[in-house]
């Protein structure tokens, strides 16, 4: 049954001439995006391509970008993850909370954070394929309750909303080193978090394109049930995606511990959508079975260079939701008119 999974053509392999697969790309309509506002911020915005605008430009892409590549992902097998946002939060939190309390190795509490935030990944999956619920549903009430334990146990353990420094405790400094170190690279200072990223994008994408697993994620998104019916994994896949956004959370995580040194247990609310919102204009359908962990990347650097775009611009940052909103709108519309020629041309 996998070998006849394996010879079925899949729309991650386009077919004819380099222009029809040029088309067929998913991140063909980001790019294009990407070019247009980096051109429009370059004439608008005085020092928008220095060398430290480039490193502050990757940064904000990068805090983003970490999360979404295992968001992207999730979407293309037909998922959502709406707790993705807090369980960032979740994972510092644990972290410092049990390095603290507990005395112990910051990189022991990085190691229990690892291991609850994957079992929170498992916990969605396991829910959504035992109970056939929407994962809009199951991931709400996951954001729910992290919500409201994120800022219960805080206040019951720490006695307010914040954790406790753990600047001067053992193995605080090489977990800065590994999860916010800042590197100078040809005179651009980047943060460490820019490598995460840029690693997660290059493993995601050899799994879609080169693993069975990413045939799996591609065939789950598709159509389910003819999945099931050909040999594929269908829950397992499916647990898996989620666990994967848990991973990316996890690291998340460790960069705003260890950036700060303490966390605030209201952080993250919202971050969710920003993550959808990126892969979407990197060319992820809501329906799933289409998409790229390129394409996200590539909607990540939409987002950091508008967000800071609108900086060197000096303009009003409430315009900031206006331009995300319009990218997001403006690249789904050119990823479809993409997708459709592509068709059309088959």
């Amino acid at each position: 049954m996998s070998a006849a999974l394996d010879t079925v053509p899949e729309e991650r392999i386009p077919q004819g001439s380099p222009l029809r697969k040029l088309l067929a790309r998913p991140e063909l309509g980001s790019v294009v995006g990407a070019l247009a506002v980096l051109v429009f911020f370059a004439c608008t915005a005085d020092g928008f391509l220095r060398a430290s605008s480039l490193g502050t430009v990757l940064y904000a892409s990068s805090t983003i970008g970490i999360m979404a590549v295992p968001v992207a992902l999730l979407m293309i097998g037909g998922e959502f993850d709406l707790s993705a946002g807090v369980m960032v939060t979740s994972s510092a939190l644990i972290s410092s909370m049990f390095s603290y309390q507990m005395t112990a190795n910051t990189w022991v509490g990085a190691g229990v954070s690892l291991l609850v935030t994957l079992a929170v990944g498992a916990f969605n999956g396991f829910v959504l394929t035992r109970t056939k619920l929407p994962s809009f549903i199951v991931t709400l009430g996951t954001f729910l309750m992290l919500t409201g334990l994120n800022l219960g146990l805080t206040k019951l353990i720490d006695g307010t909303v914040s954790t406790k420094s753990i600047a001067d405790m053992q193995g605080f400094p090489s977990a800065r080193a590994v999860f916010a170190s800042t590197l100078t690279v040809g005179g651009v200072d980047l943060k460490v978090t820019v490598l995460w990223w840029l690693g997660l994008v290059v493993l995601a994408s050899w799994i879609l394109l080169r693993t069975r697993a990413g045939n799996w994620i591609f065939a789950v998104g598709g159509d389910r049930e003819a999945a099931r019916a050909v040999g594929v994994p269908v829950n397992r896949t499916r647990i898996g995606l989620y666990m994967g956004v848990a991973f990316g959370a996890w690291i998340s995580g460790q960069h705003l511990l260890f950036s700060f040194d303490a966390v605030q247990s209201g952080e993250g609310v919202g971050n969710e959508l920003i993550y959808i919102i990126a892969a979407v204009i990197g060319g992820c359908l809501i329906t799933g079975g289409y998409g790229s962990a390129v394409g996200s990347a590539v909607g990540a650097l939409l987002f950091g260079m508008t967000s800071k775009g609108i900086v060197f611009a000096e303009w009003n940052p409430d315009w900031f939701k206006f331009f995300l909103g319009a990218m997001l709108l403006l690249a789904t519309l050119l990823n479809h008119w993409v997708r459709k020629r592509a068709e059309a041309a088959k």
